[in-house]
């Protein structure tokens, strides 16, 4: 994904803070405030969750040839 720079102003306390749990994570402080906004924003967990589903259309057909169909309510013998 192509990264886009931005330039943010914060007091000092905040910009210390920011390097400073950058540093007990072992990530920049770049990477940092990154995946404070995509956590705040929910998009690590809705990419995940449509992968899945996107995953699950693809392959459903296999699924339900190898163990039934999830209606069914048992495993195929």
């Amino acid at each position: 994904m192509a990264k886009t720079q931005m330039n943010v102003r914060v007091d000092e306390a905040t910009a210390q803070a920011a390097r400073e749990r950058a540093l007990q994570r072992g990530v920049s402080v770049n990477r940092y405030i990154e995946e404070l906004v995509q956590r705040d924003a929910g998009e690590v967990g809705h990419t995940f969750v449509d992968a899945a589903a996107d995953f699950m259309k693809s392959y459903a057909s296999l699924f339900e040839e190898e163990f039934g169909k999830e209606s069914e309510g048992r495993p195929r013998t």
